[in-house]
């Protein structure tokens, strides 16, 4: 399956389309920074290879605002909005960002999985790609993007 982001020219939002069974489905994405926050999911998800909203739309869910939770969706959400603050926040030390994803984590009363700082790098490296990718997409254009990596 192929995630469709595109770039409006003005206001909050860019777009996230999926076409499957003879339609389309449509979603807003917050600009939040860089990469549309649904593109945040996908860099999280393709890197940690662990089940999110992203995936989950891959698997046949149908693209919404919320779902059901699961436990492996929940650590992959708190995971996310940890990876937005750290692009927002200029870097910090990955020692920091694995501390307060234990933090939103518990927080929650999610478990969190291991980090490594490895693993932060790791994230930051697609989150960087993605962005470069974003860029030098045109206002009103398109970035497809896929969990089988062809770009």
């Amino acid at each position: 399956m192929q995630f469709f982001f595109e770039k409006t020219r003005a206001g909050k939002y860019d777009r996230l389309r999926v076409a499957r069974d003879g339609g389309t489905e449509e979603i807003d994405c917050p600009k939040i920074g860089g990469i549309p926050h649904d593109m945040v999911h996908f860099a999280v998800e393709s890197v940690m290879a662990r089940e999110g909203y992203m995936r989950r739309v891959a698997a046949g869910e149908r693209l919404a605002f919320r779902m059901p939770a699961t436990i492996e969706s929940d650590q992959m959400e708190r995971l996310v909005e940890v990876m937005q603050a750290d692009r927002l926040s200029q870097f910090p030390d990955a020692k920091d960002m694995i501390a307060m994803y234990r933090v939103t984590c518990e927080a929650r009363g999610i478990r969190p999985f291991a980090l490594a700082a490895s693993d932060i790098a790791a994230l930051r490296a697609e989150m960087a790609r993605l962005a470069r990718l974003w860029e030098a997409t045109p206002p009103g254009g398109t970035l497809a993007l896929s969990f089988e990596r062809t770009n």
